[in-house]
């Protein structure tokens, strides 16, 4: 349910940012491809290695969440942070904050006596 949901608004966020026809010659201002980077840029993503350690740890991120950590990654933007630790609930994410990119996750399980390295800052919500 929450992966059709995701759809509509992906659906809704790239038919409103679809430009309109050129008065003059009748040609779209921006490609399509340009269109999806402009909106994938103002979501947060997920490496190949954050996706395979979700699977194999078993973690679930719900639309509440991950809104919080899209608040997390403009906040940690605002100080100037490049890479962060965003910490919520039991769940640790390092992520790029330019690339918007989460890099890796771990739960609080994971977390004992770990050591998160490439960090300039951390984000705790």
């Amino acid at each position: 349910m929450e992966a059709v949901k995701m759809n509509k608004i992906l659906i809704h966020k790239i038919h409103a940012s679809i430009p309109k026809l050129s008065p003059k010659n009748n040609t779209y201002k921006k490609s399509f491809a340009q269109v999806l980077d402009n909106i994938a840029s103002k979501d947060v993503k997920f490496s190949k290695h954050a996706k395979e350690r979700m699977q194999s740890r078993n973690i679930e991120i719900n639309n509440q969440e991950m809104n919080k950590i899209n608040e997390a990654l403009n906040k940690a933007k605002q100080k100037g942070i490049k890479e962060t630790l965003i910490l919520m609930n039991n769940k640790a994410f390092v992520a790029s904050v330019k690339n918007r990119t989460i890099i890796t996750v771990a739960t609080d399980e994971q977390l004992k006596e770990n050591i998160f390295t490439n960090i300039d800052g951390a984000v705790i919500i």
